[in-house]
């Protein structure tokens, strides 16, 4: 019950942004259902940022640091492997830095049915 209510929690922060770029699209959507597990999660910001963290939990789980592998550079565009743990819900909680040196941090859900 209680990784439920974590999830829920996380779900309904919004996308915090200290700095000056915001994200502009999620892959799976926020919010959104999917019938399988995605391979990878993308991220899109409107400005360049470096990723510094990235983890994922699944309400049957607990969190899990996901590997950013060569990805710790500036950039607008990330795909994430993601590893599967089947069906239920998924929180992707991510920190990074703008190219100014501010912290970001922001947070989005998916559901597999």
């Amino acid at each position: 019950m209680k990784k439920i209510v974590m999830l829920i929690l996380l779900a309904a922060l919004p996308n915090f942004a200290l700095a000056h770029s915001k994200v502009t699209e999620t892959t799976p959507a926020d919010g959104t259902t999917v019938t399988t597990v995605p391979a990878e999660v993308g991220l899109n910001f409107s400005k360049d940022i470096r990723l510094t963290r990235i983890e994922m939990a699944h309400e049957e789980h607990g969190a899990v640091r996901l590997d950013l592998g060569d990805q710790a550079r500036f950039a607008q565009k990330f795909k994430i492997p993601l590893p599967g743990n089947g069906a239920g819900t998924y929180v992707i909680e991510w920190r990074g830095l703008g190219e100014d040196g501010h912290a970001m941090q922001g947070a989005f859900t998916f559901t597999v049915k």
